[in-house]
């Protein structure tokens, strides 16, 4: 992480030849929420995501579609920024490698390489998968029964490319690259991922292919119009293209280069790597600070692809099960970086009993106990004891430490888990203080268990804010938290709700989920 208060993340660029999905909506949730939080925590934040449009396999599908490249970028392109905004995502800036910017960019990362002498001409014989814009070696293919091949990775197919191209030395940065793998130990995560990246760098490199002479969608190799660039060299440029790259003195790359994540799923992390930061040492350009490779979704136990049938859209997520609800689940049920399956079941489990039963209740009993018994104001408190002391230390700065550190890692499901351990241990509270009985035998001690409650939602309500926004909002307008109090500074000692302001009457943030009824037959 960075010792000073910049941050920059980004999601890896999203192929216009697909379209959005859990899949992809789950890397986009996951660093909107660390964009989220770090802003909170005082952060000046960069938050990057957008759209890789070249390669073959995107100039196939538009000539198939009876449309130009450009025309089905553009098209396919806006699917992901509406995706984004059906999420809640708070991407600073939505980048195309279209864009004129983009193209200078990498242009001037290929002169920088070539005049670094890494960069030869020759003819490239191989396995090449079109879909996934990837080359394969002899060892990392399979043939079918029908004599096609494919590769053992992915399961696309794969076939014999035979052609002039350009290629990078990558074979001559094994040696570093392992060296910065030892010196740098948490480059990649999770540590498996990691090694799987050690172990096929040990093995050797070969020099890789980054040009294609047979079509002419992408990016012209400079001073040779008749090449474009591989796919992949065009698309790592996008992280340094939006900091301003070529200009390294520039605002952008001054502050917030080296990235201190790339979040990417585990199919493209030999991209981002290896091949990745052997273009930038080649470059003289320090490399990023952690890749994190996430896993893969599956839903009801099945692979997600559209012959099942079961491939499940942002919106259709949202309509189903709420914004808030959708963001929760993926955060809490898998920890980030292993493989998750989507289960019904298993949202619906942790609407009604984490969101409705355990928060919901906390914060819906809790107002409405102060609306009706403290005259609809935020209650005067008297001593607190040791109880009422243990339990705002648990919430207060207790709780922000803990998160911070689990999201250091990206371990979104150990930051939910502390969390609502504090909503556990608050409800627990509850009903040990019983404030329903003290109105008569003891008010002054009743106004002092409700405020501390009180204070305790006020303090939930503030560090949910980077998973579930729209609810963590209700629940702070409802404690009426002002909206330039609403960062983590405020959490804890210090900044406490003022006694004798006015609530409104309690509305409930998480409604149960019922299943709706079916139609008769």
């Amino acid at each position: 992480m960075t010792d000073n208060k910049n941050f920059y993340i980004t999601t890896p660029i999203y192929y216009v030849n697909g379209v959005p999905h859990i899949g992809t909506s789950y890397t986009s949730i996951a660093c909107d929420v660390m964009a989220r939080f770090k802003r909170l925590d005082g952060y000046d934040v960069r938050f990057l995501t957008g759209t890789d449009e070249h390669g073959l396999k995107v100039a196939q599908t538009a000539e198939s579609q009876g449309m130009q490249p450009k025309e089905f970028a553009d098209k396919i392109s806006e699917y992901f920024r509406e995706m984004n905004t059906v999420l809640g995502i708070t991407n600073d800036y939505f980048i195309r490698t279209t864009d004129e910017d983009h193209k200078r960019a990498a242009q001037a990362l290929w002169t920088k390489l070539l005049a670094k002498g890494d960069i030869y001409l020759d003819k490239y014989s191989g396995w090449y998968s079109v879909r996934d814009e990837a080359y394969y070696q002899e060892n990392e293919i399979e043939t079918r029964e029908d004599g096609s091949k494919i590769a053992i990775a992915s399961g696309t197919e794969v076939e014999w490319v035979e052609e002039e191209s350009y290629f990078f030395k990558l074979s001559a940065y094994q040696d570093r690259l392992l060296e910065f793998y030892e010196g740098n130990p948490g480059f990649v995560m999770p540590k498996g991922r990691f090694n799987e990246v050690k172990s096929f760098v040990s093995g050797g490199l070969k020099d890789l292919s980054i040009s294609r002479n047979s079509f002419d969608w992408g990016i012209p190799v400079p001073d040779d119009p008749a090449h474009v660039m591989y796919v992949w060299i065009d698309a790592l440029t996008n992280y340094i293209t939006y900091l301003g790259y070529p200009d390294m003195e520039g605002e952008g790359m001054k502050n917030f280069w080296p990235a201190d994540f790339h979040v990417v799923g585990k199919d493209i992390l030999r991209f981002h790597a290896i091949f990745w930061p052997a273009f930038l040492m080649s470059a003289d350009i320090p490399l990023p600070k952690c890749v994190y490779a996430h896993g893969w979704w599956t839903v009801e136990g099945q692979k997600m692809s559209k012959s099942a049938g079961n491939v499940i859209a942002p919106q259709d997520l949202v309509d189903n099960y709420g914004l808030d609800q959708s963001r929760y689940f993926m955060l809490r049920e898998v920890p980030f970086g292993n493989d998750g399956d989507f289960s019904r079941a298993a949202l619906i489990q942790r609407m009604n009993s984490d969101l409705a039963n355990a928060l919901g209740n906390l914060v819906q009993r809790t107002l409405s106990m102060i609306f009706k018994n403290c005259d609809a104001q935020i209650p005067a408190h008297g001593d607190f004891t040791n109880e009422d002391q243990a339990m705002l230390k648990l919430a207060g700065t207790e709780m922000l430490e803990k998160t911070r550190k689990h999201l250091e890692a990206m371990s979104f499901h150990r930051a939910l888990e502390d969390i609502w351990f504090v909503i556990g241990e608050a409800n627990a509270y509850v009903d040990a203080q019983a404030p329903w009985g003290l109105k008569k035998t003891d008010p002054d001690r009743m106004g002092t268990v409700l405020y501390v409650l009180a204070e305790v939602i006020r303090n939930l309500a503030l560090i949910i804010q980077p998973v579930m926004p729209d609810a963590a909002a209700k629940i702070l307008d409802q404690v009426k938290v002002s909206e330039d109090e609403r960062e983590f500074s405020f959490i804890g000692q210090g900044h406490r709700l003022k006694s004798g302001v006015t609530i409104d009457q309690p509305q409930g943030v998480f409604p149960r989920y019922v299943e709706p009824e079916e139609d008769a037959a």
